[in-house]
């Protein structure tokens, strides 16, 4: 059999096997069969050696011939190969658009958003407006000018997060009542709802957790002007028929300072072990605001007055919807978060 012979044998193998091809990795093993570096063809042209100098013009140029066949068969056969498979795909995944739709189960606010977001509405339509601070907060904001100098023993009631000496994660959302006092003048009437941490964590403490700082500064403010407000809070947040107390007590940033406790919400004030058999619950903290942070702030205290107050979240969330562990607020059970 002469080498032409061999040439044209070997592209009617190739052409059947490029057809006979199922998928693109076996086309590609075929293509290296014939055309690789120690394919068929190479294999062949080998035997050029052996030919007649006028034989091999005519030989070389059936070899590119056969050559140039193959490739375009190879280049044919691939591009069908690869349109099958995307009609395959098309097939197998395509979208019935006749078919019902499935919905997303829709989601619900948190119960801590749920009772930030109705405390503010309360005091919005009392006429306080809402104002908000960095969480990582300096020292001066957070202590010094709320009357907590450096040497202050009030400072040991806080176990705080410092980041350094001067910088630290806030305790409490009062810095906001200086940043805010510092940048506005009187008459200020604001409430202030945020994120704060301490170094606390048991059933009804957590390190990190939720405050609505509010207060009030304008002439001639009053604590009865205080009772007021907090008692028509009470009243929407509670129902009025629960009872209000302002019992004596000491903060360094108001003077005179009361702790507010309501009526117990489990037993209606007859006692038991959620009230400690008290009738009463303490929900949150008040006060004058003290004459030193007025100094700090360049507001003259003979001149103005006002009070402050303050309440964790978590607590009234807890007294509103009876949760006995404040945990249950942070451990994301689906079950829990339902409810609300």
């Amino acid at each position: 059999m002469t080498m032409k012979d061999k040439l044209e044998q070997m592209l009617e193998a190739g052409r059947a096997a490029m057809e006979a091809a199922g998928s693109e990795p076996e086309l590609q093993e075929v293509k290296v069969r014939f055309l690789g570096k120690k394919g068929e063809l190479t294999t062949i042209m080998k035997g050029m050696g052996a030919l007649s100098p006028q034989e091999r013009p005519r030989v070389g140029a059936v070899a590119n011939r056969v050559k140039d066949e193959l490739e375009a068969l190879f280049e044919a056969r691939l591009t069908s190969l690869r349109d099958q498979e995307i009609a395959l795909r098309l097939q197998r995944e395509k979208i019935d658009v006749t078919l019902p739709g499935r919905r997303r189960p829709a989601g619900n606010k948190h119960p801590i958003t749920l009772v930030t977001e109705e405390i503010s509405d309360i005091f919005a339509s009392l006429g306080f407006g809402i104002a908000e601070g960095p969480e990582v907060e300096k020292d001066f904001y957070n202590f010094e000018a709320l009357n907590f100098p450096r040497d202050h023993p009030a400072r040991d009631m806080q176990d705080t997060f410092f980041v350094s000496d001067d910088v630290l994660l806030r305790t409490h959302t009062s810095p906001v009542q200086i940043r805010t006092m510092l940048h506005q003048a009187p008459p200020v009437r604001v409430i202030a709802p945020g994120t704060v941490y301490r170094k606390d964590s048991d059933l009804t403490h957590s390190p990190m957790f939720h405050q609505v700082e509010g207060f009030l500064v304008d002439r001639h403010v009053t604590f009865g002007d205080l009772k007021g407000i907090l008692s028509s809070f009470v009243s929407q947040y509670f129902g009025p028929d629960v009872g209000v107390r302002f019992r004596p007590s000491f903060f360094p940033f108001t003077e005179p300072s009361a702790e507010v406790d309501i009526q117990c919400v489990i037993c209606g004030g007859g006692g038991c072990r959620v009230c400690k058999n008290s009738g009463w619950l303490e929900i949150l903290g008040s006060g004058m605001i003290d004459p030193e942070v007025f100094r700090a702030v360049h507001y003259d205290p003979e001149i103005y007055s006002g009070f402050a107050f303050g309440m964790g979240v978590e607590r009234i969330a807890m007294l509103k919807y009876g949760v006995n562990d404040l945990r249950l607020f942070f451990d994301n059970d689906v079950r829990f978060l339902r409810q609300f």
